[in-house]
């Protein structure tokens, strides 16, 4: 699942606390700027089953965490993008 709109200081570990919530979390993510080194705002969390992932957007999405209303969606396949030049 993708998670926007997180809290600069949530860590992986909350996400991860947070989504077991709603079933056994089988990874979670916060992605990090190469450059900064800060959190960019958004991560992805894997749980162990659908029926699971289905019970944590409904469980997270809108809700606040660590201060911040986040989105919480099923993610999808990155699109292919033209080289940059």
């Amino acid at each position: 699942m993708f998670v926007g709109g997180v809290s600069w200081g949530t860590t992986d570990q909350a996400l991860r606390d947070a989504f077991s919530q709603a079933g056994t979390v089988a990874s979670a993510q916060i992605i990090i700027d190469k450059m900064t080194g800060r959190s960019k705002g958004f991560g992805f969390v894997e749980m162990e089953s659908d029926s699971e992932a289905m019970a944590a957007i409904e469980m997270w999405n809108g809700k606040e965490l660590d201060g911040r209303q986040i989105t919480v969606n099923e993610a999808r396949p990155l699109a292919p993008r033209p080289p940059r030049g």
